[in-house]
């Protein structure tokens, strides 16, 4: 499993959606959703200011973390951003590979 921190927005109908559903009735849909594709809710958190809703989720693989952020996006009712998360293992063994890159212009 990966996880992801997701980032959302409602837009337009998604905002009056989530007046007249709440939270809760909201986030269930959420753990729908990602049950649809094997994946699972850690947390989730309503913010205001630049981000509406914020959380962390478990999902198998990447194109089923793309089909969810395909839905959802399409929907245009919520504008949702997915950040793949690392472990500090993970990072480690990407710090101890050695790939061969050469910069621009060099």
């Amino acid at each position: 499993m990966t996880k992801y921190l997701f980032q959302a927005n409602y837009v337009g109908q998604g905002i009056k959606g989530l007046m007249q559903e709440g939270g809760t009735k909201r986030q269930a849909a959420v753990v729908q959703a990602l049950e649809s594709v094997g994946g699972s809710l850690e947390c989730m958190y309503y913010a205001f200011g630049e981000t509406d809703v914020l959380g962390v989720f478990d999902i198998p693989d990447q194109s089923s973390a793309a089909a969810l952020s395909l839905m959802i996006n399409s929907s245009g009712a919520v504008s949702l951003r997915l950040t793949p998360l690392m472990t500090p293992e993970d990072l480690d063994a990407a710090a101890s590979k050695t790939p061969s890159y050469r910069a621009p212009g060099q």
